[in-house]
């Protein structure tokens, strides 16, 4: 089953990290996000990944045209005819395609510039390539195979990013509250199942999945919700980079199942 990651977007609110480099190659760790999701994805048995490149796609294509170097430990002989001994080598099980998409193209455009490669699946799975969240892939596909729709969404609750201030007719604080989850309703968690058809609400290259096609969807009555209530965060700012950076040092990383 293939996987569609948008990663072509500007990135304009993590612009500390993304005026050199687009936004699914900042790294956690040691290695760029969007390595951390398809190891996510690799974890559950899929391998074919489709990437939707767009601003600095050099930069990706690079990474995977040389990833057995990023990933290995190897020796370099200046003096050799062969100058790099590869020591360990880390091999995915991965096919990657990375389509540059255009840097001014919406979500929904890179999807339709896709569709060559994925009219033939069933279904396939899309995502952001700024997100990480431990959803259960497996629960997730059954959940779209069983109720026969074009689309699953995952539902997630945001981020409680702030706490609340309770405030007296006088202006005086009575209490600060962290602010509940479980008060907030469910948004788009990215994490789709998407049928090949649905390239049909898709306009042009300057359509945003996230609007039109998705409201139609939603009033033909074509659009699933998925509910995932643990952990998401899209990497949208330089806290979120530092949250999930914080993670992933203590061994605490939520999507980590590999």
């Amino acid at each position: 089953m293939k996987v569609v990651i948008l990663a072509g977007g500007l990135g304009t609110r993590l612009s500390e990290e993304t005026v050199s480099k687009p936004k699914p190659m900042v790294e956690i760790g040691s290695m760029p996000i969007i390595w951390h999701i398809m190891k996510y994805f690799s974890s559950y048995g899929h391998n074919d990944f489709i990437i939707c490149a767009g601003y600095k796609a050099h930069i990706i294509k690079e990474f995977f045209t040389n990833y057995h170097m990023h990933a290995s430990d190897l020796s370099i002989n200046f003096e050799s005819n062969n100058p790099i001994k590869i020591h360990k080598k880390n091999i995915e099980p991965w096919n990657v395609s990375i389509i540059n998409t255009g840097e001014d193209t919406l979500t929904g455009g890179r999807i339709k510039k896709i569709y060559d490669l994925i009219k033939d699946e069933s279904y396939f799975f899309m995502t952001y390539g700024d997100g990480l969240s431990n959803v259960n892939i497996d629960k997730l596909e059954k959940f779209h195979i069983k109720n026969k729709k074009l689309a699953t969404v995952t539902a997630v609750r945001p981020p409680a990013r702030f706490g609340y201030l309770n405030i007296s007719s006088n202006d005086e604080v009575i209490n600060f509250e962290e602010k509940n989850q479980k008060n907030e309703s469910y948004i788009n968690g990215g994490y789709f199942v998407l049928n090949p058809e649905c390239i049909n609400f898709i306009e042009s290259d300057y359509t945003s999945w996230e609007k039109e096609p998705m409201m139609n969807l939603t009033s033909s009555n074509n659009l699933m919700a998925f509910k995932h209530n643990e952990f998401w965060l899209p990497m949208d700012t330089l806290r979120d980079k530092l949250m999930l950076e914080e993670l992933w040092k203590n061994s605490k990383a939520p999507w980590k199942r590999w």
